[in-house]
C-alpha cells in the first residue's frame, strides 16, 4: 500500500485556511445583520474647514475663498547670495603625523578643531609642528583635511 500524499503540516494548514474562511463569513453576516437592524448609514465623510481643521459638517460655501492659480508658488525659494564669500583654504598647524602609518592630525588656527589627514591628501611632505594650508572634505567619520601644502 502507498502512503497518503497528505502530510500532517498540509492538513493543519488546510484546517487553518478553512477556519479563517469561516470567521470571515461570520463577520460579513454580522455586518449585514447590523445594517438591517440599524439601517444604512453609508460612507462617512470628513471635511476640512477654512482653518484646515477636520470636521463632520460640510464647509459653508459663503466662506469660500477664491485663489488664482498664478499666485500659487510651487518651487524652492531662491537663496540670497551672501556678500561674504568663505575661503575654502584654511590655515593650520600639524599636531601629529606618522609617516610610517600614513596619517596625522591638523589643528585649524581659526577654530582650534582637529582634522584627520591621510598621506593620500598631501601635496607636500609634512612633519609635526609645520604650518600648513588645507581644504576640508567630508569623510566617513567626519571632516578630513585634503590638499595639504606647507605655508611659506
Amino acid at each position: 500500500m502507498a502512503k497518503s500524499q497528505q502530510s500532517y503540516n498540509k492538513s493543519q494548514r488546510e484546517k487553518k485556511r478553512l477556519k479563517k474562511r469561516e470567521e470571515k463569513k461570520k463577520k460579513m453576516e454580522a455586518r449585514k445583520a447590523d445594517v438591517k437592524e440599524n439601517g444604512t448609514k453609508g460612507i462617512e465623510f470628513a471635511y476640512v474647514d477654512q482653518y484646515g481643521n477636520l470636521t463632520d459638517t460640510p464647509p459653508d460655501p459663503s466662506e469660500k475663498i477664491e485663489v488664482e492659480a498664478a499666485n500659487i508658488d510651487v518651487s524652492v525659494p531662491k537663496t540670497i547670495a551672501s556678500e561674504e564669500e568663505i575661503d575654502p583654504v584654511r590655515k593650520g598647524k600639524v599636531s601629529y603625523f606618522d609617516n610610517s602609518k600614513g596619517y596625522g592630525f591638523i589643528i585649524d588656527t581659526d577654530n582650534q578643531e582637529k582634522y584627520f589627514t591621510h598621506v593620500s591628501g598631501l601635496i607636500d611632505d609634512i612633519m609635526e609642528n609645520d604650518k600648513v594650508t588645507f581644504e576640508l572634505e567630508k569623510g566617513a567619520k567626519g571632516m578630513n583635511a585634503v590638499k595639504v601644502t606647507l605655508r611659506k
